[in-house]
């Protein structure tokens, strides 16, 4: 063999290497009813708050002890446990990323990522655009 085969053979080999840990590292969203399936697993759940349920957190007496209901686009809830700080906008969310693992009927929360509703809602309600629009000069003013 040529050196520029070898050399041709190890680059393949290291790139089919990094396409395999990027598949390893990517996730998808998890419904509750799969997170049951997986318990002890890593995975993201897409969620939302349940409103009718309590939300225990005691900020004085234990700041790193959050639990709440989740409840999935299923419709599938579960007790969530997150051992950290409250998140401000936890009541405000529209949606809640929840990362973490299944365990013994409750999620295990690691860590919490709230999706709010956009800022920018209201004032395309008003008629108003977004600021990120920008005028294009080729058709007469209108956003694009």
């Amino acid at each position: 063999m040529k050196k520029l085969h070898l050399v041709l053979l190890v680059l393949i080999a290291i790139s089919i290497a990094v396409l395999i840990s990027f598949t390893n590292t990517t996730s998808t969203y998890d419904t509750i009813e799969t997170a049951k399936e997986k318990p002890g697993k890593f995975v993201h759940l897409m969620a939302k708050l349940d409103k009718s349920a309590p939300i225990e957190y005691d900020a004085l007496n234990n700041p790193n002890y959050l639990s709440f209901t989740a409840v999935d686009s299923l419709g599938a809830s579960v007790k969530v446990i997150y051992h950290s700080a409250k998140p401000d906008n936890l009541e405000m969310s529209e949606k809640i990323v929840l990362k973490g693992k299944y365990k013994e009927g409750q999620f295990e929360c690691e860590e919490i990522q709230t999706k709010c509703p956009s800022k920018y809602k209201e004032a395309e309600a008003q008629g108003k655009t977004h600021p990120g629009s920008i005028a294009d000069p080729r058709t007469n003013g209108s956003t694009q």
